[in-house]
């Protein structure tokens, strides 16, 4: 993660950096992924996913809301705590007021995820660790245990 999570800034809402921005400003879809910290394909990608709303086309350029800098900064931190964009449009759809326990259950969910994954990343970090001991105690006449290991059983020897 790019930055560390604190208690505050779990249960802070969404904020836009720059308070002098007037709330009724509207930004072209330029300024509006600069202040998000995103690039525009991102933007793009995000409309397309359903994740944004496509403002309508006001003359040669789209205004966008002020409100989806902060959408996007929601869309990016519920990333980097492994939401999925699948699973963050199921959470934008949800009403923070009324749905808590619908919230708590794909959080809850994530967590579950998150476990089996450090789960899985253990055994292969002990699996690793026992290979490179092993390798580390096999003669250099020997095949190395390590690629003998990935190729699998039954596998034959290069000469």
């Amino acid at each position: 993660m790019p930055e560390q999570w604190t208690q505050d800034k779990l249960c802070t809402q969404p904020q836009s950096q720059d308070p002098a921005m007037n709330p009724s400003t509207s930004l072209t879809i330029g300024r509006l992924a600069k202040e998000a910290g995103v690039g525009v394909e991102t933007v793009r990608y995000y409309q397309q996913r359903g994740l944004l709303p496509t403002p309508p086309g006001n003359g040669s350029y789209r205004q966008y809301p002020l409100v989806l800098v902060d959408r996007i900064r929601f869309i990016k931190r519920a990333q980097e705590l492994g939401f999925s964009l699948d699973e963050i449009l199921e959470l934008l759809a949800l009403d923070e007021n009324t749905d808590r326990s619908s919230i708590r259950q794909l959080a809850a969910g994530k967590i579950g995820q998150i476990q089996q994954k450090m789960d899985d990343l253990s055994r292969m970090l002990a699996t690793l660790e026992q290979l490179v001991t092993c390798c580390a105690n096999t003669s250099d006449s020997a095949p190395c245990p390590i690629i003998a290991t990935l190729a699998g059983p039954g596998a034959r020897q290069q000469p």
